[in-house]
């Protein structure tokens, strides 16, 4: 019976190292899409003068970097908790977490509302301008993803799942916030440099 329960254990393991090999797939790809996009608009704009932004950032990207790095700090805070096996804290900076994500994309849709009112449209005659939709827009998509991780995670708390897979699902989540936390604030800093 303990020798079926210890090979049970030994394969959970390697399934784990497994789906967290897939998470550093998925954060290689998203780097590249991101590298190609970023290359894209840097082509782009070398082609001509007049193919720059020509428009200003909203205050509302510079607002959203300063919530993603705060969320970075509560997902941290989640992981060290889970660490300390102090589970009511870990639920409560997950929460955290996952309202700070929320209002990312929040304010991420205020942006684009300024941008329109600004009369930068998705599809206009200045295709780098609609380079900052199409970099916010796939980040969103990112943001929706690692929300979904991090609502899974807190489910598993809640359901008080056993501590290796409790700690599992806090690590690949954790690697795929920071990545798309660090990822917000190398996009913004290009399209700073780049307005």
């Amino acid at each position: 019976m303990r020798t079926n329960s210890r090979f049970a254990e030994v394969e959970d393991k390697q399934n784990l190292k497994a789906k967290k090999f897939l998470i550093w797939l998925f954060i290689i790809s998203s780097f590249m899409i991101f590298a190609a996009l970023t290359s894209g608009f840097i082509v782009y704009t070398a082609g001509s003068p007049d193919r720059g932004l020509k428009t200003i950032l909203p205050q509302a990207f510079m607002y959203s970097a300063i919530i993603i790095v705060l969320s970075s700090l509560t997902m941290h805070l989640a992981y060290l908790s889970a660490l300390r096996l102090k589970f009511n804290q870990q639920k409560f900076y997950l929460s955290c977490t996952i309202i700070l994500g929320v209002l990312f994309m929040g304010m991420q849709f205020y942006a684009w509302q300024i941008l329109v009112q600004q009369g930068v449209y998705f599809v206009n005659y200045n295709a780098s301008q609609s380079f900052i939709y199409v970099f916010t827009g796939f980040h969103i998509a990112h943001i929706i993803a690692g929300l979904i991780m991090l609502v899974n995670s807190l489910y598993g708390v809640v359901k008080n799942i056993p501590q290796v897979r409790n700690l599992f699902r806090l690590e690949t989540t954790s690697i795929f916030w920071h990545f798309i936390d660090i990822l917000w604030i190398y996009l913004y800093v290009f399209l700073l440099l780049n307005q």
